[in-house]
């Protein structure tokens, strides 16, 4: 086989589709109103799959002008979803409160919750995957036993997160967002990432000030602009970034006051913060402060401040196509870092290979194929003799392109139905 997986079009197409597409949405969403794009009904379909995968498909129905029909009612049918979905998410976190009040429990909603709470976002504007929360370390065990008051179970543990899943409810098989999609819940006792190696860890920096028991907000804009930064970061060290990700930090950006900025060197150098910083300026020109941008270039490693300036969201994204052997490698800080992260993709530790375990499980879009599961020996062989396709993004344009075959055109709902889940590896940021 020459994939690890069955593939509907010469990936080499695919990627140039994916690329034309997603960079001329990443264009349109910054600044809505250009021409529609003149693309087959194969590049349509692309745009459809890159839509979904960075989440943007609510907004650009909401923002863009783009005229073709079907790519109209595929928006639009996702804004519906989204909606709906939205407002059981938005039950579901008063439900929480209201356990949280009464259990004497502090808990922190975080990234698209807090967009929401700022009113950055109508309902219906913005995907949710699932609902992040964070908690002092001493109440994850309190916190665990609330999810399991409301229904939810423990599904894995990472390094990251403790995931919980409701006890009934399968995914529906669709293309994008869908409103019976079962909500997840994270639940963070540290809010940090890998970059690529070290622990990146801003929990105190984020944590309420004065927590009381129910759901507290982040303690200033600035402490939820730190976490969107870092997020990011983490997503493009990982070749995950979403351009949802880009408009999250964009219309934040535009709403803080130019003291509100300083943040970013007056304790601790965020050097950290500037590629996707400088990410977001290249989309959103007027979203960052030049200053800011100038600022921080001075603490960012010289080898990553190069190559993030010229990184576009394709390359650091689900539209590359191609998995890369050493994700992330220019964000070493040292040699040492360099090596140890090599040596880590060669050679996988105990805790990789479980959270590669806990994947091929719980995602669906894994039992497509055994990459995930392959032994080590082949993944490094594959890796030296071929390119290989991500598993995720060929899964959502496999889906993309099967609407050929929809009798109710693109988004009907019967088209719909024939699609699969847009996956939770683009969602959460790691591919296998």
């Amino acid at each position: 086989m020459p994939y690890p997986f069955a593939v509907p079009s010469p990936p080499k197409i695919i990627r140039a589709g994916l690329r034309r597409t997603t960079e001329a949405m990443a264009s349109e969403l910054a600044r809505p109103g250009g021409a529609t794009p003149a693309w087959s009904d194969f590049e349509w379909r692309l745009a459809t799959a890159a839509a979904a995968a960075h989440g943007v498909s609510p907004l650009l129905w909401k923002l863009s002008g783009w005229t073709q029909p079907h790519w109209r009612r595929f928006l639009e049918n996702q804004h519906e979803h989204v909606a709906i979905r939205h407002a059981r998410i938005t039950a579901l976190l008063e439900d929480i409160d209201a356990l949280a009040r009464t259990a004497g429990l502090a808990m922190t909603p975080l990234k698209g919750a807090a967009l929401h709470a700022l009113g950055l976002y109508a309902q219906g504007d913005r995907p949710m995957a699932d609902i992040d929360l964070l908690v002092n370390e001493t109440d994850v065990d309190a916190a665990t036993g609330l999810m399991c008051e409301i229904g939810y179970a423990p599904s894995f543990d990472s390094w990251r997160h403790r995931v919980f899943e409701p006890a009934a409810g399968t995914p529906p098989l669709v293309l994008g967002e869908h409103r019976d999609t079962p909500i997840n819940i994270e639940l963070h006792a540290r809010v940090r990432e890998r970059l690529p190696v070290s622990d990146i860890d801003i929990t105190e920096r984020i944590r309420p000030r004065n927590p009381e028991p129910g759901l507290n907000p982040y303690p200033s804009r600035s402490a939820l602009l730190a976490h969107l930064l870092l997020h990011a970061a983490g997503n493009i060290c990982g070749r995950s970034l979403r351009l949802m990700h880009l408009h999250d930090i964009a219309l934040l950006a535009r709403s803080l006051r130019p003291e509100e900025w300083v943040f970013l060197w007056q304790d601790v150098a965020y050097w950290w913060a500037l590629p996707p910083l400088q990410m977001v300026a290249r989309y959103y020109r007027d979203a960052i402060p030049d200053v800011v941008l100038a600022t921080l270039a001075r603490d960012c490693p010289p080898l990553l401040r190069a190559v993030s300036r010229r990184q576009t969201l394709t390359r650091v994204s689900c539209s590359e196509l191609w998995l890369h052997a050493f994700p992330g490698l220019e964000w070493s800080r040292s040699l040492r870092e360099a090596t140890r992260f090599i040596v880590g993709r060669i050679k996988p530790s105990a805790e990789k290979q479980r959270e590669r375990a806990d994947m091929a499980r719980t995602q669906l879009w894994l039992h497509d194929g055994d990459w995930v599961t392959a032994r080590q020996s082949r993944r490094i062989f594959t890796w030296l003799t071929r390119k290989v396709p991500r598993m995720d993004m060929m899964h959502v344009v496999r889906m993309a392109l099967a609407h050929a075959t929809s009798t109710t055109g693109w988004n009907g709902e019967d088209g719909v139905e024939r699609g699969a889940t847009v996956v939770e590896c683009i969602h959460g940021g790691r591919c296998p």
